[in-house]
């Protein structure tokens, strides 16, 4: 797919950031389960968190198809970072589309340069992938709410300063019946849950958050009461393309390592490179992962478009994810017993790669929507 001239220079100068100041630090963050603000901090500076906030509301305006391109070459870094990168697009979305202009003013550009950290607090122990199994309830209370339950396996949990929370305001309502709130994470009644212990993806902290009787604000309540269901659901389609990018940047730094490696290593007198079973493993994994990010811009393309893009979202994140999680056992492969040690590039990518295949709706999900989607609306393309 062509892209512009001003895509080509965000996808360089997110290229260049990668190579330069993410992909040095990738191991030591992932060994010492880190969260990097200074990186974050360079990046808030460099105009690449909140890619498709508008102009006029103080972001860059760009499309889809560029925050693509952004969250493929910072993964092709260290996915921890660009899934930062993706949860921030998905909060600015989210603050851009029904935030009043003083929810805007407020919180759009201290989140966008990395000063204010913020969680997407969904799922509950018997809420993930069933969203309208949420438990955890805000109550009217004077011109304010009083909310109480708890979230777990939430993106930044241990570090955030504000949440925005799904809750049930209406038990008898289904899924009109949830709200989302801006959460002051620091305020009295919220407690967090310790840091969780990840197989990949470590520095992206992860944990449990905790409400018993916090108080909120009328101002709290982002959007109209009763919609936060289908206002959560309104940035998934987006969500999920930056997931399948995510993953593409995880295939593409594996191939990148394997083709290297395998040029290097010695065998029987010969670089490895020339046997033939090696050659047929890094021409599968260059024709996935080729094939993957025409499905990942053919999604953003359509998004941009005004297109129902639903399926090719759907298709790209289950594609790309499960890409991710087979080509980068290719690129252990290639490094045989090195691939299998820590501090190789290779084990890392190869923890990494999993959890595309199950966060932001798990490829079996991804499955179902496609077929929901063909019954619907037939099977010609």
């Amino acid at each position: 797919m062509l892209i512009t001239d001003t895509q080509r220079q965000v996808r360089d100068m997110a290229r260049q950031f990668a190579d330069e100041v993410i992909r040095p630090a990738a191991e030591a963050l992932d060994r010492d389960e880190r969260f990097p603000a200074e990186i974050y901090q360079q990046m808030g500076s460099l105009g690449l968190f909140g890619v498709g906030v508008p102009e006029e509301m103080g972001g860059p305006g760009f499309d889809t198809l560029t925050y693509a391109l952004v969250m493929e070459e910072l993964s092709r870094g260290y996915a921890s970072v660009a899934d930062q990168c993706g949860l921030v697009e998905l909060i600015s979305t989210l603050l851009v589309r029904h935030g009043t202009a003083s929810q805007r003013e407020q919180w759009l550009g201290p989140v966008m340069r990395a000063e204010t950290k913020v969680a997407y607090c969904i799922t509950e122990p018997e809420a993930g992938t069933d969203v309208s199994g949420i438990r955890t309830t805000a109550t009217r209370e004077g011109s304010g709410w009083r909310l109480n339950g708890g979230k777990i396996w939430i993106h930044n949990a241990p570090v955030a300063d504000i949440g925005f929370v799904l809750a049930r305001t209406d038990k008898d309502a289904g899924h009109r019946g949830m709200s989302i709130f801006i959460v002051d994470l620091h305020a009295k009644g919220i407690e967090r849950g310790p840091k969780e212990h990840k197989m990949g993806q470590r520095a992206s902290q992860v944990g449990a958050l905790n409400f018993a009787d916090a108080r909120l604000g009328e101002e709290a309540l982002l959007g109209e009461d009763g919609k936060g269901f289908h206002m959560m659901m309104s940035v998934l389609d987006k969500g999920r393309v930056g997931i399948a990018s995510l993953a593409v940047g995880i295939g593409q730094a594996g191939l990148e390592a394997a083709v290297d490696y395998a040029q290097q290593r010695r065998q029987f007198g010969k670089a490895i490179v020339e046997f033939q079973g090696v050659q047929w493993l890094l021409a599968d994994m260059a024709k996935d992962i080729e094939a993957a990010r025409l499905l990942v811009q053919s999604a953003a393309a359509k998004i941009d478009s005004g297109e129902n893009a639903t399926k090719a979202c759907s298709i790209a994140k289950c594609f790309a994810g499960d890409m991710a999680v087979a080509r980068t056992a290719d690129a252990v492969q290639i490094f045989g017993g090195s691939g299998y040690i820590r501090g190789f590039e290779v084990e890392r990518l190869y923890r990494d790669a999993k959890i595309t295949q199950i966060y932001e709706g798990t490829n079996q999900i991804q499955r179902m929507i496609i077929a929901r989607e063909l019954l619907k609306h037939g099977a010609r393309a």
